[in-house]
C-alpha cells in the first residue's frame, strides 16, 4: 500500500507541473510553436542511454552514480541510465520530453539546459549543506535515472505560472507544487518532492534576476 501511495503522489506531482507548464505557455499555442531543440536533444540522449543499456550489459555498472565507484562522469551519465523497469523507464522518457519542451517554450533553450544541469549537480550539494543526505545525494535517482533532474526542471514551470497568473485556481496549482513536494519529502522521504522544492526555489532566483535585468537593459537602450 505504501508503494502505491508513493507512486500516486509522485505521478500527481508531475501532472501538476505539466499543467503549470501548459498554463504558462498556453494550451492553444502548442501547435504553432517551434521545435524545442533542447528538449529533443535531452530526450535523444536519454533514449540513447536506454539503447546503450540494451546493447551493453555493463552500461549501468560503468555509468551509474554508485558512490562506492570512482569516476567523475558518473554524476552526469547516471542521469541518462534508467533503472525503474519498463514502465519506470517509459515514464521518465515521456515526462522528460514533455517537461523540457514546456520549459524551453517559456524559459528558452539555454536556460532550460541550465536548469536541467542544475537539477543534476545541485540536489546532492544542497542536501550536504543542509545535512539531509548521508551520501552524495538524496535525490530520487537511486544511482541512476532522469526523474530527479526532470522534477527539478518541472518545478520551474510552477514558479513561472505563479508569477504570471491572478486566477485563484492557477495560483493554488502552482503554489501546490512546492507544498506537495515538501509534504512528500517529510511524509515519504520521497526525493522527487525535495528536488521539486529546490527547482522551484532556483527558478524564483532566476525570475527575480530576469526581472531586475530587464529594466536595466531598457534604460541602457534609451
Amino acid at each position: 500500500m505504501g508503494a502505491i501511495v508513493f507512486n500516486l503522489t509522485t505521478a500527481a506531482l508531475m501532472v501538476m507541473m505539466v499543467n503549470c507548464g501548459l498554463g504558462v505557455v498556453g494550451r492553444d499555442t502548442l501547435r504553432g510553436r517551434p521545435l524545442p531543440w533542447a528538449a529533443i536533444a535531452l530526450t535523444a540522449v536519454a533514449v540513447g542511454g536506454v539503447l546503450l543499456q540494451l546493447a551493453w550489459s555493463g552500461a549501468m555498472d560503468a555509468l551509474d552514480a554508485d558512490p562506492a565507484k570512482s569516476g567523475w562522469w558518473r554524476e552526469f551519465t547516471s542521469v541518462f541510465m534508467q533503472n525503474g523497469g519498463l514502465f519506470g523507464g517509459l515514464w521518465n522518457l515521456v515526462t522528460l520530453a514533455a517537461v523540457a519542451a514546456l520549459a524551453q517554450w517559456y524559459w528558452g533553450g539555454p536556460l532550460t539546459l541550465g536548469f536541467f544541469l542544475a537539477g543534476i549537480v545541485l540536489p546532492g550539494r544542497i542536501d550536504d549543506l543542509l545535512g539531509f543526505g548521508d551520501g552524495p545525494s538524496t535525490d530520487p535517482r537511486n544511482f541512476a535515472g532522469s526523474s530527479g533532474a526532470t522534477y527539478f526542471l518541472g518545478a520551474t514551470l510552477a514558479l513561472a505560472l505563479l508569477t504570471r497568473t491572478r486566477l485563484p485556481k492557477e495560483i493554488a496549482l502552482a503554489a501546490g507544487v512546492p507544498v506537495l513536494g515538501l509534504a512528500m519529502w517529510l511524509a515519504q522521504d520521497n526525493g522527487h518532492g525535495l528536488v521539486s522544492v529546490y527547482g522551484f526555489a532556483l527558478a524564483a532566483v532566476a525570475w527575480a534576476a530576469r526581472r531586475r535585468l530587464r529594466p536595466a537593459a531598457g534604460r541602457a537602450a534609451v
